[in-house]
């Protein structure tokens, strides 16, 4: 398996707090690369630019991408273009809202 592959599954365990959905299964990822090395670089956003908990999100991507087997060193960038909207959910992440939604009184 790539290095990127690894990290693109690492990241299924970062969970934004407040959607309580990751963020690949939300769309926030744009993009992973890996050179020789193993140096990563990480492209990501937020679902809002002044998102509350931005920092530790960007931080818990940085420490599971840096842990993923390969990885030398982590870059991550936040980027705001494109905007993130609710269509770069994946089928997964809707059907969590859903029921979250439903089971909440």
């Amino acid at each position: 398996m790539k290095v990127e592959d690894r990290v693109w599954s690492s990241l299924e365990n970062v969970i934004d707090p407040e959607v309580g959905v990751n963020i690949v299964d939300l769309g926030l990822v744009y993009d992973v690369s890996a050179d020789e090395a193993g140096d990563v670089k990480i492209e990501m956003t937020l679902t809002i630019p002044e998102c509350p908990l931005a920092d530790e999100i960007v931080d818990q991507a940085k420490t599971v991408a840096a842990e993923t087997p390969g990885v030398n060193e982590v870059e991550v960038r936040l980027v705001w273009e494109p905007k993130w909207t609710p269509a770069m959910m994946n089928d997964q992440a809707i059907e969590e809202i859903r029921s979250r939604r439903a089971s909440t009184p």
